[in-house]
């Protein structure tokens, strides 16, 4: 696609120096209104339909020149407007990956709260039934005792990372 670009503008701008046009098959170069043959200067001694014909086929030239040329225009456009577009796509797929990480953290900090939570709870409840039962040893309640400390402490630790995420 630039390359189409590029050669339509040195196209333009060889065309515009000099601009050759075919008529009766003869080649003319036209610069600035004045119509030349080879290096020589016919402008005056062309009738005048001829001139007429060969100025309206160089105008028809210019036309189609500055027709590609916009067409190149819009060409560039739409390849700016695709690569900003690309860039916003990408930018949205980051941060929907960003908030994708984000989600499963904190679903993850939840679900390490609610162990926690449950364990806890769980030693408490054996303790307890242990304790009633008279099953419990001094030594043994006093395990007990800094086992659920410990749950206790990893369901603090579990709550503070959940309420960062």
């Amino acid at each position: 696609m630039k390359f189409l670009i590029l050669l339509i503008c040195l196209g333009f701008g060889y065309l515009v120096n000099a601009q050759e046009v075919s008529y009766n098959n003869e080649t003319y170069n036209i610069k600035k209104e004045q119509i030349y043959m080879g290096k020589v200067d016919v402008t005056d001694t062309l009738a005048p339909e001829d001139k007429a014909a060969i100025m309206s086929i160089f105008t028809k030239k210019m036309k189609d020149i500055e027709e590609a040329e916009k067409v190149a225009e819009q060409i560039k456009k739409a390849e700016d407007e695709q690569k900003k577009a690309e860039k916003e796509q990408r930018k949205a797929e980051k941060q929907q990956k960003k908030t994708e990480k984000l989600l499963k953290q904190k679903q993850k900090a939840q679900s390490n709260y609610d162990k926690a939570g449950q364990k806890h709870k769980d030693a408490i409840k054996k303790y307890e039934k242990l304790k009633h039962k008279r099953k419990l040893s001094p030594v043994d309640e006093e395990k007990w005792l800094e086992k659920i400390e410990k749950l206790k402490e990893k369901e603090e630790k579990a709550k503070i990372k959940l309420d960062r995420s």
